[in-house]
Parts: C-alpha cells; structure tokens; sequence
C-alpha cells in the first residue's frame, strides 16, 4: 500500500503544472538556467529512474533533502512532527473526552431537550469549516476579549513557559477537534440506541441488575465497534484538518510545512510527508483491528 502511494504520488506531483525553478530562483529566469538548475536536482531524468531512485534512498531511510530548507527531509518533519502530535492527541481527547460522554446522555434521554440540543451542537459541528471556525473564535477570544493568543505556540521569551504553550494550544485544538467532537457525539448516540433495543439488554435488566450497570457492561460495550472504527479513521481527518488549522492559526506542525512545500514545489518533502501520513494511516487501521479484538472477543475467530 505504502509503495502504491508513493507511485501515485509521485506521478500527480510531476503532472502539475509548475516546478521547483520558480519558487528557488524567482519567477523572472531564463530557460537555461531553469534546465540547468532541473539537471542538478535529477529533475530531467524520466520518471520511472527518478522514481526508482527515490525509492531506493526511502527504503535505506533517506527521503531526499528538501529543495527549499537545504535540510535531510527526515530531520525537516521531526522538528514540525512533535507540534502537529500535540494538536491532533490534543484533539481527539477532547472530542472523546467531550462528546462521548455527551452521546451517551443523548441516547439514554432521547427525544428530549437534552438530545434536541446535543444534536443541534453536533450539527452545527459538522457545518462549520476548520478555517471559518477558527477565525471567528480568533475574533472573538483573541481580538475582541484578548483572553488567549491568536496564532503561534509560544510567545517570544516565554518558550519554555508551559502555561503559555496550553494557552496558545486551546484555539487550535478546539478548531481542530470541533468536527470530531460533533461525529463522536453522533456515532455515540445512534450506536447506543440501537444497542439498548436489543434483547440481551432487556434481559440484563429482567435479571433485576442496576441501570448503571446495563448501560456500561451490556450496552456501551457492544456499542464500541462503531466507535473504535471512527477512531481509526480520526487519524486521517485530523491531519488533513490540521493543514487548515495550523495555516490560520500560524501553528509550526506538518501542515503548515506541507502547504509550504506545495507552493515552493518541494517534491522530496511533499513525497516525505504523504509517505509519513500513509503510515500513520495505516498503523491506524492495524490499532482498529487490534481494538476490535478486545471490545468483542467474538471477532478474532470470524
């Protein structure tokens, strides 16, 4: 699968319109110059040994040098990896931490006014683009009630100052994690719901046992498999959403980098960086199958 990216990857990024001359010496050069500067980066090779290429130095490890930095690509994503990480796990804990819970209440106190309004939030969750979303908590918490920085992930002479890195954090992640908040909630609910109708809970709570109980060790439980599958597939999302975000709110992850590296056609970074979020892809998925063993036994002999 990795090598399958790659291959596609490869041949779009070539088939765009445009080259990395430009972006390295301006737009105003002469074409010996720009065949020249092609030549020196193996950039007049056919695509098939160029390809070749880099598939060998990514195999051993080495995914290029970056056109724009002039750096190892491996050396330019580890210094921008750890930031990203720390949005995305920001993210996620709290859309689980937050709408999990959430769901929960709205399925057990269905059609009330309770899940009326958890459903309307998770909604509106959905409709709200990341880059809209954050610009109006940008105007409102960092423009008009100056309570939390609008961009970057510290302020100057205070990097090493956790308090402001959480402040700085807090607008981001709840950009980032707002879609994933509002697709746990739904999952949450419609997954419960359908699992308390079942006959085994009836048949928990003929047994006399407590509410409590049922909910937690009969239906939550069984209710997992769809949520364990969304939690796979959060990976995915939060890194595609995180090239928006971390772009409004100056964040220094790898999706700031990546868009960077799209307009400085920056090939070995962008192939670095896709191959990366491939892997994460698919680690994601061996984690879900893993999961889905321990939620319900079951499944390992089917």
């Amino acid at each position: 699968m990795l090598i399958g990216v790659s291959v596609v990857l490869f041949v779009l990024l070539h088939m765009a319109p445009g080259g990395p001359e430009a972006a390295l010496l301006g737009g105003d050069i002469s074409k010996e110059t720009a065949a020249m500067l092609r030549r020196s980066l193996g950039l007049d090779q056919p695509l098939p040994v160029q390809y070749a290429e880099w598939l060998g130095s990514a195999l051993r490890g080495n995914l290029g040098v970056s056109y724009l930095q002039g750096e190892p690509v491996s050396r330019v994503i580890g210094a921008h990896l750890g930031a990203t990480a720390q949005l995305a796990a920001g993210a996620l804990t709290l859309a689980v931490l937050v709408a999990v819970p959430l769901g929960v209440v709205s399925a057990v106190r269905a059609n009330t006014w309770i899940d009326r309004s958890a459903t309307g939030v998770a909604l509106a969750g959905v409709s709200f683009p990341s880059f809209w979303l954050g610009i109006l908590l940008i105007l409102l918490f960092a423009s008009t009630l100056r309570w939390l920085p609008a961009s970057g992930m510290t302020s100057t002479g205070l990097e090493g100052d956790p308090v402001d890195r959480f402040r700085h954090a807090i607008l981001p992640t709840v950009t980032l994690g707002a879609t994933q908040m509002a697709a746990f909630l739904r999952f949450t609910r419609s997954s419960l719901l359908e699992a308390i109708h079942q006959p085994f809970v009836a048949v928990a709570r003929a047994k006399g046992l407590r509410e409590r109980s049922v909910l937690a060790r009969h239906a939550f439980r069984n209710a997992l498999i769809p949520l364990i599958t969304l939690l796979g597939l959060s990976l995915r999302f939060l890194v595609g959403g995180a090239v928006l975000t971390e772009t409004v709110f100056a964040w220094p992850g790898i999706g700031r980098l990546a868009v960077d590296a799209v307009t400085g056609r920056d090939y070995p970074l962008l192939l670095g960086l896709n191959f990366l979020v491939a892997l994460a892809v698919i680690l994601g998925n061996v984690m879900t199958d893993l999961l889905y063993s321990l939620a319900d036994p079951r499944l390992v002999w089917q």
